[in-house]
């Protein structure tokens, strides 16, 4: 079986680390090597640029230097991480992407797709996931989920103001628009056992 490259994107607090064990666990049951991993992080190095784009206040870089460090750490996971594991056969599932810096640097910082991407080029060559699942959720459970996911503070892109979140909402739903073939629309706002019945029903053709 060949190798699969999935992506899980979305705001804050829709539920894709959830999604990300569910689907490990149902694919690995099948009998499918799992490589479940993150950005920013998923290698050594990407995990010690995580450290610089997480912490701290929230304007401690501006959109451009977020860009930056992201497709540097990106450019480490997919040589290290992302390429190597679908040379040898294995589904490779990743909480977030370079769709998530279109997004979030982009929809919601102000930079155009293109330079987004033009770094994307020279960092990871391109890659792109062979699926991606836009998990959404209303704004309301959205805050309610990450009250509790971030009672001991949260971190600096679940911080963001709800101007910026409403901006980053409306740039998925364009992505995903504009990519059919990649992109599906995924409602997660019900049990998390039957969002990722959902994400299995997409993915049954290549099982």
């Amino acid at each position: 079986m060949s190798g699969r490259f999935i992506t899980l994107e979305g705001g804050e607090g829709v539920g894709k680390s959830t999604q990300i064990r569910a689907l490990a666990a149902a694919l690995a049951a099948r009998g499918i090597e799992v490589v479940a991993t993150r950005e920013p992080g998923g290698s050594a190095g990407a995990e010690a640029i995580r450290a610089l784009l997480m912490e701290g206040a929230d304007d401690r870089w501006n959109a451009r230097s977020e860009a930056l460090l992201f497709a540097a750490a990106r450019a480490d996971h997919v040589a290290r991480t992302i390429r190597p594991a679908l040379a040898r056969g294995a589904w490779v599932l990743c909480d977030r992407f370079v769709d998530s810096t279109r997004a979030y640097q982009g929809g919601g910082g102000g930079l155009t797709d293109a330079d987004v991407m033009a770094l994307h080029a020279i960092g990871s060559e391109g890659l792109l996931p062979d699926r991606t699942f836009l998990l959404t959720v209303g704004a309301e459970e959205a805050a309610r989920r990450l009250a509790v996911r971030d009672v001991a503070g949260a971190d600096r892109m679940g911080s963001k103001p709800a101007d910026y979140q409403a901006r980053l909402a409306a740039r998925f739903l364009e992505m995903a628009a504009a990519e059919p073939d990649r992109w599906r629309v995924i409602d997660a706002g019900g049990p998390a056992d039957a969002v990722t019945s959902q994400i299995l029903a997409e993915l049954e053709p290549w099982l």
